[in-house]
Formats: structure tokens, C-alpha cells, sequence
């Protein structure tokens, strides 16, 4: 049974959001990683240069206890 176009837009645009989350994610993690390795300031550099957002840094770099779980 085929999917209505509103239907399939819908989809297409979670599969899409997902592959977004997923990127960042993985950037975010490496970010940390940075951080871990060498010092939060080249941490929050390789995360700019990614396009990650100011907020989003500051939370996973400066406020650990805030960062969402793994699941």
C-alpha cells in the first residue's frame, strides 16, 4: 500500500532529521573527545568549525552533568 505525498514528506523529513541528529551527535562526542585530550578551548574550536551552536557547546563542554544520557 502506497503512502500518501503528505505522508511521505513526513517521513522523509524524520529520516532527515535523524541523519542530522546523528551527525551531530557524532560530532559532539568527538568534540568532547578533543577535550579530553587536549583542552576545552580547541574542543570549542572543532565544534564552531562544525556549525555546532554556542548553547550546545557551552552545555556539553562546561556543564557535564547536563549532557543527555546515552541510551
Amino acid at each position: 500500500m502506497e503512502q500518501a505525498p503528505i505522508e511521505q514528506t513526513a517521513v522523509l523529513a524524520a529520516v532527515d532529521e535523524a541523519r542530522t541528529n546523528l551527525r551531530q551527535r557524532r560530532i559532539v562526542d568527538a568534540g568532547i573527545a578533543v577535550q579530553g585530550s587536549m583542552n576545552t578551548m580547541s574542543a570549542v574550536e572543532y565544534l564552531r568549525r562544525r556549525d555546532i551552536g554556542a548553547a550546545v557547546i557551552e552545555r556539553v563542554l562546561l556543564e557535564p552533568h547536563r549532557r543527555r544520557s546515552r541510551s
